[in-house]
Protein backbone atom coordinates (compact mmCIF):
# COMPACT_ATOMS: atom_id res chain seq x y z
CA UNK A 1 0.00 0.00 0.00
CA UNK A 2 1.30 3.70 -0.74
CA UNK A 3 0.75 5.68 2.02
CA UNK A 4 2.09 9.41 1.96
CA UNK A 5 3.35 11.47 5.23
CA UNK A 6 2.74 15.04 4.89
CA UNK A 7 5.16 16.17 7.40
CA UNK A 8 7.00 13.24 6.80
CA UNK A 9 10.63 15.00 8.20
CA UNK A 10 9.82 15.61 11.16
CA UNK A 11 9.31 14.84 15.55
CA UNK A 12 6.38 12.87 14.41
CA UNK A 13 6.91 12.38 10.93
CA UNK A 14 9.83 10.52 10.70
CA UNK A 15 9.31 7.61 13.32
CA UNK A 16 5.92 7.21 11.41
CA UNK A 17 7.63 7.13 7.94
CA UNK A 18 10.06 4.22 9.53
CA UNK A 19 7.11 1.96 11.33
CA UNK A 20 5.23 1.80 8.17
CA UNK A 21 8.18 1.13 5.96
CA UNK A 22 9.16 -1.50 8.71
CA UNK A 23 5.47 -3.41 7.82
CA UNK A 24 6.11 -3.44 3.96
CA UNK A 25 4.29 -0.34 3.37
CA UNK A 26 5.67 1.99 0.04
CA UNK A 27 5.63 5.28 2.29
CA UNK A 28 6.16 8.39 1.10
CA UNK A 29 8.01 11.29 3.36
CA UNK A 30 6.72 14.55 2.07
CA UNK A 31 8.08 17.87 2.93
CA UNK A 32 9.96 21.06 1.78
CA UNK A 33 13.11 19.59 2.06
CA UNK A 34 11.93 16.33 -0.14
CA UNK A 35 10.20 18.88 -2.81
CA UNK A 36 6.88 18.42 -1.28
CA UNK A 37 5.21 21.60 -0.37
CA UNK A 38 1.86 21.16 0.69
CA UNK A 39 1.54 25.43 0.92
CA UNK A 40 2.38 25.91 -2.29
CA UNK A 41 1.34 23.13 -3.69
CA UNK A 42 4.86 21.71 -5.07
CA UNK A 43 5.08 18.34 -5.17
CA UNK A 44 2.16 17.48 -4.25
CA UNK A 45 0.63 15.88 -7.48
CA UNK A 46 3.55 13.05 -8.24
CA UNK A 47 3.63 12.34 -4.62
CA UNK A 48 0.01 11.66 -4.27
CA UNK A 49 -0.45 9.74 -7.74
CA UNK A 50 -1.06 5.96 -6.46
CA UNK A 51 -1.24 6.64 -3.06
CA UNK A 52 -3.99 5.06 -0.94
CA UNK A 53 -3.63 6.73 2.45
CA UNK A 54 -2.63 10.57 3.27
CA UNK A 55 -1.87 11.15 6.44
CA UNK A 56 -0.87 14.76 7.62
CA UNK A 57 1.32 15.55 10.38
CA UNK A 58 2.84 18.84 9.32
CA UNK A 59 2.72 21.88 11.57
CA UNK A 60 3.35 25.51 10.76
CA UNK A 61 6.46 27.40 11.34
CA UNK A 62 5.31 30.34 13.02
CA UNK A 63 2.45 30.24 15.29
CA UNK A 64 1.38 34.10 14.80
CA UNK A 65 -2.66 34.29 14.25
CA UNK A 66 -2.85 35.15 10.68
CA UNK A 67 0.19 33.15 9.95
CA UNK A 68 -0.81 29.89 11.12
CA UNK A 69 -4.57 29.92 10.21
CA UNK A 70 -3.07 30.75 6.11
CA UNK A 71 -1.01 27.55 6.31
CA UNK A 72 -3.53 25.31 7.76
CA UNK A 73 -6.33 26.48 5.61
CA UNK A 74 -4.04 26.60 2.61
CA UNK A 75 -2.14 23.60 2.89
CA UNK A 76 -4.80 21.76 3.96
CA UNK A 77 -6.94 22.60 0.65
CA UNK A 78 -4.16 21.84 -1.31
CA UNK A 79 -4.03 18.21 0.39
CA UNK A 80 -7.55 17.55 0.27
CA UNK A 81 -7.53 18.58 -3.51
CA UNK A 82 -4.59 16.58 -4.44
CA UNK A 83 -5.87 13.09 -2.80
CA UNK A 84 -9.06 13.91 -4.04
CA UNK A 85 -7.58 14.24 -7.61
CA UNK A 86 -5.72 10.87 -6.81
CA UNK A 87 -8.60 8.81 -5.30
CA UNK A 88 -7.03 8.65 -1.95
CA UNK A 89 -9.19 6.39 0.40
CA UNK A 90 -8.62 7.96 3.37
CA UNK A 91 -7.03 10.92 4.92
CA UNK A 92 -5.93 11.00 8.20
CA UNK A 93 -5.20 14.49 10.33
CA UNK A 94 -2.90 15.30 13.43
CA UNK A 95 -4.53 17.38 15.83
CA UNK A 96 -4.64 18.34 19.19
CA UNK A 97 -7.13 17.37 22.43
CA UNK A 98 -9.14 19.92 23.63
CA UNK A 99 -9.15 21.86 20.22
CA UNK A 100 -12.83 22.68 20.49
CA UNK A 101 -12.00 23.77 23.50
CA UNK A 102 -8.72 26.20 23.43
CA UNK A 103 -10.59 28.72 20.90
CA UNK A 104 -9.11 31.59 22.15
CA UNK A 105 -6.14 30.87 20.84
CA UNK A 106 -5.26 31.44 17.19
CA UNK A 107 -3.27 28.29 16.65
CA UNK A 108 -5.80 26.48 18.18
CA UNK A 109 -8.84 28.34 16.01
CA UNK A 110 -6.66 27.02 13.08
CA UNK A 111 -6.57 23.54 13.73
CA UNK A 112 -10.07 23.74 14.21
CA UNK A 113 -10.50 25.23 10.55
CA UNK A 114 -7.75 22.25 9.68
CA UNK A 115 -10.42 19.56 11.13
CA UNK A 116 -13.22 21.30 9.60
CA UNK A 117 -11.59 21.31 6.05
CA UNK A 118 -11.03 17.17 6.17
CA UNK A 119 -14.10 16.26 8.13
CA UNK A 120 -16.25 18.26 5.21
CA UNK A 121 -13.87 16.97 2.26
CA UNK A 122 -15.89 14.74 1.17
CA UNK A 123 -13.02 11.63 1.69
CA UNK A 124 -13.29 9.32 4.19
CA UNK A 125 -11.18 10.44 6.92
CA UNK A 126 -10.09 10.28 11.03
CA UNK A 127 -9.01 12.90 12.97
CA UNK A 128 -6.18 12.04 15.78
CA UNK A 129 -6.50 14.03 18.76
CA UNK A 130 -3.24 14.11 20.83
CA UNK A 131 -2.67 15.62 23.98
CA UNK A 132 0.40 17.80 23.99
CA UNK A 133 4.09 15.72 23.63
CA UNK A 134 6.58 15.18 26.54
CA UNK A 135 9.00 16.40 24.27
CA UNK A 136 6.74 19.72 24.26
CA UNK A 137 7.90 20.32 28.08
CA UNK A 138 10.88 21.95 27.54
CA UNK A 139 9.17 24.77 25.58
CA UNK A 140 6.34 24.86 28.15
CA UNK A 141 9.26 25.45 30.95
CA UNK A 142 10.85 28.39 28.62
CA UNK A 143 7.51 30.23 27.60
CA UNK A 144 6.33 29.74 31.39
CA UNK A 145 9.95 31.28 32.85
CA UNK A 146 10.14 34.65 34.63
CA UNK A 147 12.90 36.10 36.76
CA UNK A 148 12.42 33.67 40.00
CA UNK A 149 10.98 30.32 38.17
CA UNK A 150 8.54 29.12 36.39
CA UNK A 151 5.23 30.00 37.03
CA UNK A 152 2.67 27.38 35.77
CA UNK A 153 -1.03 27.52 35.79
CA UNK A 154 -2.68 24.20 37.77
CA UNK A 155 -4.22 22.68 34.76
CA UNK A 156 -4.57 18.74 34.27
CA UNK A 157 -2.13 17.12 32.05
CA UNK A 158 -2.11 13.93 30.43
CA UNK A 159 0.94 14.06 27.74
CA UNK A 160 2.43 11.56 25.36
CA UNK A 161 5.29 10.18 24.14
CA UNK A 162 6.05 11.34 20.35
CA UNK A 163 6.75 7.78 19.37
CA UNK A 164 3.53 7.02 20.70
CA UNK A 165 1.58 9.12 18.88
CA UNK A 166 3.57 8.08 15.37
CA UNK A 167 3.00 4.76 16.51
CA UNK A 168 -1.09 4.95 17.00
CA UNK A 169 -1.03 7.24 13.59
CA UNK A 170 0.34 4.12 11.88
CA UNK A 171 -2.25 2.03 13.14
CA UNK A 172 -4.95 4.05 12.40
CA UNK A 173 -3.96 5.08 9.03
CA UNK A 174 -4.33 1.45 7.93
CA UNK A 175 -7.42 0.77 9.53
CA UNK A 176 -10.97 1.37 8.28
CA UNK A 177 -11.98 5.33 8.62
CA UNK A 178 -13.04 6.18 11.64
CA UNK A 179 -15.03 9.26 9.55
CA UNK A 180 -14.89 11.28 13.27
CA UNK A 181 -12.32 11.99 16.05
CA UNK A 182 -9.78 9.69 18.01
CA UNK A 183 -8.35 11.09 20.99
CA UNK A 184 -4.94 9.58 22.09
CA UNK A 185 -3.41 10.58 25.56
CA UNK A 186 -0.90 9.24 27.75
CA UNK A 187 -1.04 6.31 30.52
CA UNK A 188 -0.60 9.54 33.44
CA UNK A 189 -3.02 11.92 34.89
CA UNK A 190 -1.44 15.10 36.85
CA UNK A 191 -1.07 18.59 36.89
CA UNK A 192 1.11 20.08 34.32
CA UNK A 193 3.33 22.09 36.69
CA UNK A 194 4.34 18.40 38.57
CA UNK A 195 5.19 16.92 34.85
CA UNK A 196 7.45 19.91 34.35
CA UNK A 197 8.57 19.85 37.72
CA UNK A 198 10.28 16.14 36.92
CA UNK A 199 11.55 16.86 33.76
CA UNK A 200 13.27 20.35 35.13
CA UNK A 201 15.01 17.83 38.21
CA UNK A 202 15.86 15.05 35.97
CA UNK A 203 17.85 17.39 34.24
CA UNK A 204 19.69 19.25 37.04
CA UNK A 205 18.20 22.08 35.94
CA UNK A 206 18.07 24.96 38.53
CA UNK A 207 14.45 26.47 37.61
CA UNK A 208 11.76 25.97 40.41
CA UNK A 209 8.04 25.65 39.97
CA UNK A 210 5.98 28.51 41.10
CA UNK A 211 2.25 27.37 40.88
CA UNK A 212 0.12 30.24 39.97
CA UNK A 213 -3.84 30.47 39.94
CA UNK A 214 -4.18 31.50 36.88
CA UNK A 215 -5.87 29.29 33.84
CA UNK A 216 -3.47 29.85 30.98
CA UNK A 217 -2.09 28.48 28.03
CA UNK A 218 0.71 30.64 25.97
CA UNK A 219 -1.85 33.39 26.34
CA UNK A 220 -5.63 31.81 26.12
CA UNK A 221 -7.68 32.12 29.49
CA UNK A 222 -8.91 27.82 29.66
CA UNK A 223 -10.85 25.90 31.88
CA UNK A 224 -8.75 23.29 34.00
CA UNK A 225 -9.76 20.63 31.81
CA UNK A 226 -8.98 21.85 28.10
CA UNK A 227 -6.00 20.12 27.63
CA UNK A 228 -6.76 16.43 28.90
CA UNK A 229 -9.67 13.79 27.22
CA UNK A 230 -13.38 14.59 28.06
CA UNK A 231 -14.42 11.16 27.13
CA UNK A 232 -12.97 7.67 25.89
CA UNK A 233 -9.15 7.84 24.70
CA UNK A 234 -7.14 5.72 23.02
CA UNK A 235 -4.17 5.14 26.05
CA UNK A 236 -0.82 4.52 24.69
CA UNK A 237 1.74 2.55 27.17
CA UNK A 238 4.98 5.04 27.36
CA UNK A 239 5.32 6.20 30.90
CA UNK A 240 6.96 9.57 31.50
CA UNK A 241 9.58 8.40 34.24
CA UNK A 242 10.38 5.87 31.12
CA UNK A 243 10.59 8.61 28.36
CA UNK A 244 12.66 10.59 30.90
CA UNK A 245 15.23 7.49 31.79
CA UNK A 246 15.57 7.33 28.02
CA UNK A 247 16.28 11.40 26.95
CA UNK A 248 17.73 12.67 29.81
CA UNK A 249 21.76 12.64 29.94
CA UNK A 250 22.41 11.76 33.65
CA UNK A 251 20.37 8.73 33.00
CA UNK A 252 21.93 7.58 29.67
CA UNK A 253 25.00 7.79 31.30
CA UNK A 254 24.45 6.54 34.38
CA UNK A 255 23.07 3.44 31.84
CA UNK A 256 26.17 3.25 29.70
CA UNK A 257 28.38 3.50 33.22
CA UNK A 258 26.65 0.46 34.38
CA UNK A 259 26.64 -1.68 30.96
CA UNK A 260 30.64 -0.84 30.88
Amino acid sequence: MKLVVIGGTGLIGRPLVALLQDWGHHVVAASPSTGVDAVTGVGLTDAMAGAWVVIDVSNAPSFADDAVLGFFRTGTANVIAAAREAGVAHVVALSVVGTDRLQASGYFRAKLEQERLVASSGLPFTLVRATQFFEFLATIADGYTRKDGVHLPQLAFQPIAAADVSAMLAELAIASPANGIVDVAGPERGSMAEFVASWLGARDDPRHIVVTAEKDYFGATIDDDALVPGGEARIMPTRFDAWLHAVTPAATAATAATAA
